[in-house]
This record gives structure tokens, C-alpha cells and sequence, in this order.
């Protein structure tokens, strides 16, 4: 370790863009150890150095950094660019002040669970950070509609805006986005249970480059979002829409005619849905890599079958889930094995797979990932003899 004489030599003897140089291959944490202070001072310590050379940094889970020390480093840092705070649980308001008033030219800010960010944040940030492209301010619940209204009126360029838990907001917050928010590409709402058709087809009618929606617990959403995202987003990648049990076969079948580009579906616990709609995603997403269909109880081979058959197994097709899904049997493997880039399958809880069957899908696809278990026979009762001293039932194949 240096002595605070050594230090002051460095300081001065080496230039400000090689400090930088060297810093950028260190985490904060090993920064913190080599400098033996709190974070809050190593944070200072950076900023103070780099100054207007830093332009990304990282100090995600830095439990010790808080608004003064931030505030030191907004003064300092003026081109910074992108900052993840991720998980800084002392950061308040404070510290959305002193971005907005140094840190004109922030574009990505990540503010997930720190909890104590309100909507006097985002009206911060409304008024000192107007090239702001990505905001993460999941888990922030205090947040409500009030505060994303003033953050799109001076956010206009924003691309992506993840509200991840952020429970108190509703419809309302969703037209603000909608009505000034064209260019936005991605939208997590994962949890906003608040939320219903109204708001989202806003954001599908306003918001028309959009590529990834996150609605998943949102289960007040039908069909009618399905409908609004294929008649407006043409552009749709992903969509995560786990445990929205009232969305059904019609509306995936608009959402897969319209949105030739899905990459990537999270339909877990979209009780309703049926083969039906793996016929209409096999005939028209021919991009399609992952599709979780866990707990679709209605899904058979017959709809694996289109499946494996369709446009995107044979060179696409890289993770299906499948757990849960009592009416699957071995013959849906037998259909999946000439998706020769499957690299993962789910089969938890599905009674009708056998250890042969994955056997038979492994000559095929030899580097598969398989996670399955099979639930012990009954036994008869023991009639002496030494106790099974582990559980057979939960085997990772």
C-alpha cells in the first residue's frame, strides 16, 4: 500500500488520462480496497483525478456512496455520460439535484432500488439532463404518475425507461410516455399491477420504434394489447407477458401475422393459450430464439410439432420452456431434435417425459441442455435394511 506521500507523488507525477487508464480496469471494490477508505471517498478521490476525462462509470451495490460524495463527483465529472447507481440505497433526491445542475450531457442513468428517489428526481432530471436516452428507475415506488409527466416533457429523446416495480403508477403515467416519448424502443413495466389496456395501447399507438415490452404481472391486460402492438409496433423483438392469464389465442394470433421480428416470448402462465398460437408463431416469426410456454397446460405435441417444423427451428430456435405443461410427452422431443440450435429445454413437471425419450433427443442434439426431474415410484414399505439417504426425485439431466 502506498503511504500518503507516495500518493501526492502520483498525483502529481502521472498525467490525468493514464490515472483514468488505469482506473477503467478496476471495479470499485478493489479500488476500495487499494485506496483503504469508505467508497465515498474513493468516488471523490475518482472525480477529483479524472475530472472531465470520465465519461462511463460503474458504482452498482456501493452501499456506502451517498448524495455528498455524488455531488462532489457531478461537480467534477461535467462529461459524464453514463452512471449506473444501481443499488446505492443512500441516494436521495439530492443527488438527481446535482446531475441536473452539472451533468448536461448524462444520457444513461441507473437508479434501480434506490428507494429513496421521488418524482422531484425526475423533475430534476426533466430540467438539467434533456439528452437523456435510458432511465432505470425500477423498484423506485415512490414514483408516481406526476413524476414521469414532468421527466418526458423535458426527456423527449428517451429510448428506453425501465419502471420495474414502481407499483403506484397507472394509466395516466403511461399517455404522458405515449404523447412524447416517440422515440422510445424499450419499456419494462414488470409488476405495475395498476396498469390496464388503456394506458399500454396508448404507448403502442405513440410509441411506434418500439422493439421490447415488458408487462409481465400486469394481469389486467387482454387481447386488446396484442391487437394495439400488431397494428403499431412492427418493430417488436421481445415480449414478456408471464402471468397475464387472460391474454388468449386471438390476440397472439394478430400480435405473430403483424410482428415478424419476435425474437424472444415469455408466455409463462398464459393459462389460456393453445396450440393454436404456436401454429401462427411457427408460420410467421421465423426470428423466434426463446419461448417460454411454462404452465400453458393446454400446449401438446401437436403444437410442438408446428413448432419444430416451422421457420425458426432449424436455425433459430435456442431455449424452450416447457415445464409445467402436463400434456407433453416424449413425442415433442422427437419433434425438436432437428432444431439443430437448441441449446436449452425446461421440462420440470412434465409427467409424460421419460429418462428414454431425452436419451433419444441427445443422439441428436448432443451439447443440449436438459433440466427435467422425474418423481419417485412409491415405494413399498421398508421392511428392514438401511434408509435411502438422498432424495431420488430431482435430477438435473
Amino acid at each position: 500500500m502506498f503511504s500518503n506521500s507516495d500518493e501526492a507523488v502520483i498525483n502529481k507525477k502521472l498525467p490525468k488520462e493514464l490515472l483514468l487508464r488505469i482506473f477503467s480496469f478496476l471495479d470499485v471494490v478493489t479500488l476500495c480496497r487499494c485506496a483503504q477508505v469508505s467508497r465515498g471517498r474513493v468516488v471523490e478521490n475518482i472525480s477529483k483525478r479524472c475530472g472531465g476525462f470520465l465519461r462511463k462509470l460503474s458504482l452498482r451495490g456501493c452501499l456506502g456512496v451517498g448524495d455528498n460524495a455524488l455531488r462532489t463527483f457531478a461537480q467534477n465529472c461535467r462529461n459524464i455520460e453514463v452512471l449506473n447507481l444501481n443499488g446505492c440505497t443512500k441516494t436521495t433526491d439530492a443527488t438527481c439535484t446535482s446531475l441536473s445542475k452539472f451533468c448536461s450531457k448524462l444520457r444513461h442513468l441507473d437508479l434501480a432500488s434506490c428507494t429513496s428517489i421521488t418524482n422531484m428526481s425526475l423533475k430534476a432530471l426533466s430540467e438539467g439532463c434533456p439528452l437523456l436516452e435510458q432511465l432505470n428507475i425500477s423498484w423506485c415506488d415512490q414514483v408516481t404518475k406526476d413524476g414521469i409527466q414532468a421527466l418526458v416533457r423535458g426527456c423527449g429523446g428517451l429510448k428506453a425507461l425501465f419502471l420495474k416495480g414502481c407499483t403506484q403508477l397507472e394509466d395516466e403515467a403511461l399517455k404522458y410516455i405515449g404523447a412524447h416519448c416517440p422515440e422510445l424502443v424499450t419499456l419494462n413495466l414488470q409488476t405495475c399491477l395498476q396498469i390496464t389496456d388503456e394506458g399500454l395501447i396508448t404507448i403502442c399507438r405513440g410509441c411506434h420504434k418500439l422493439q421490447s415490452l415488458c408487462a409481465s404481472g400486469c394481469s389486467n391486460i387482454t387481447d386488446a394489447i396484442l391487437n394495439a402492438l400488431g397494428q403499431n409496433c412492427p418493430r417488436l423483438r421481445i415480449l414478456e407477458v408471464a402471468r397475464c392469464s387472460q391474454l388468449t389465442d386471438v390476440g397472439f394470433t394478430t400480435l405473430a401475422r403483424n410482428c415478424h421480428e419476435l425474437e424472444k416470448m415469455d408466455l409463462e402462465e398464459c393459462v389460456q393459450i393453445t396450440d393454436s398460437t404456436l401454429i401462427q408463431l411457427s408460420i410467421h416469426c421465423p426470428r423466434l430464439q426463446v419461448l417460454s410456454l411454462s404452465h400453458c397446460e393446454l400446449i401438446t405435441d401437436d403444437g410442438i410439432r408446428h413448432l419444430g417444423n416451422g421457420a425458426c427451428a432449424h436455425d433459430q430456435l435456442e431455449v424452450i420452456e416447457l415445464d409445467n405443461c402436463p400434456l407433453i410427452t416424449d413425442a415433442s422431443l422427437e419433434h425438436l431434435k432437428s432444431c439443430h440450435s437448441l441449446e436449452r429445454i425446461e421440462l420440470y413437471d412434465c409427467q409424460q417425459i421419460t429418462r428414454a425419450g431425452i436419451k433419444r433427443l441427445r443422439t441428436h442434439l448432443p451439447n443440449i441442455k436438459v433440466h427435467a426431474y422425474f418423481a419417485p415410484v412409491t415405494p413399498p414399505p421398508s421392511v428392514g435394511g438401511s434408509r435411502q439417504r438422498f432424495c431420488r426425485c430431482c435430477i438435473i439431466l
